[in-house]
């Protein structure tokens, strides 16, 4: 379950008492050999920064989390009994799945929207939102790890992230209902490719809408820099509007991770 949220505010000059924790951790015992994450399972904003300018229905959109995301990772958590723990806040008030310090990681614009309260923020800002949001989630997910790792009868642990894209970017209509994102390790990515593309009325993203090879700073740096077999699932929002899209697809990935994650090769440690 969650820490104290009060072990998170003698040095905070972000949150106030009454904001949500910077993360969550759910079914923090489960047996799987694997842990999940969910980057963007929130858009809550912390109070002091006055929903960064936004109104609710901005606040509602792609631009600040996943959507069905985080409903989908519940789901999964149950399903595998894994461990899944979920960031806190807005990817607005900063992205937990890019480098601190990268021009997307406190965006100013997302998607044409401007961010007002992002505008011009001073390394104290900038370093305040690191301390108390980025960097405590980062930390669950170490602890997490660690603590499978340690319990896992030598089993290097699986690490894999739920994330939803929206229908159209710039134009485009996105014909995938799920991707598969991934960098070098093959070990997870290619029996799911596998797995999903026998379902004959699915559109499969090998490295769609996006490419591990170029975004993905919590697989890069929990999975691959460890050598952990590591995974990123993106599925198309317009697909989880709902509790019952959702739960469809949940699963449908939850199926295909559990048998795939019945490979007792792949916990090893493997740099690629």
């Amino acid at each position: 379950m969650n820490q104290p949220f009060s072990a998170f505010l003698p040095n905070s000059t972000l949150l106030s008492p009454e904001d949500p924790p910077p993360f969550t951790v759910v079914n923090p015992e489960g047996r799987a050999s694997a842990v999940l994450v969910c980057d963007h399972a929130s858009n809550a904003i912390p109070s002091r920064l006055k929903q960064l300018g936004l109104g609710p229905g901005e606040l509602s959109q792609h631009i600040a989390w996943d959507i069905g995301a985080a409903e989908v990772t519940r789901q999964l958590a149950a399903q595998l009994d894994a461990p899944a723990i979920f960031c806190g806040y807005s990817r607005l008030v900063i992205d937990c799945n890019r480098p601190p310090g990268d021009p997307t990681s406190i965006a100013e614009v997302s998607d044409g929207v401007l961010i007002p309260g992002n505008h011009d923020l001073d390394d104290a800002a900038a370093e305040a939102r690191l301390n108390d949001v980025f960097w405590p989630y980062h930390h669950a997910i170490t602890q997490a790890l660690a603590h499978r790792w340690r319990h896992g009868h030598g089993h290097a642990p699986a690490l894999i992230a739920i994330h939803s894209f929206t229908p159209v970017m710039h134009g485009f209509h996105r014909p995938w209902q799920i991707g598969v994102l991934w960098n070098r390790d093959p070990r997870l990515a290619a029996p799911l490719l596998t797995r999903f593309q026998a379902y004959p009325d699915l559109c499969v993203g090998d490295n769609e809408p996006y490419s591990g090879r170029d975004v993905g700073f919590t697989m890069d740096t929990h999975g691959g820099a460890a050598g952990l077999p590591h995974i990123e699932v993106e599925i198309r929002q317009d697909l989880l509007a709902d509790v019952v899209g959702c739960t469809a697809w949940a699963e449908i990935v939850g199926d295909a991770l559990a048998a795939v994650l019945q490979d007792s090769s792949i916990y090893t440690v493997q740099h690629y």
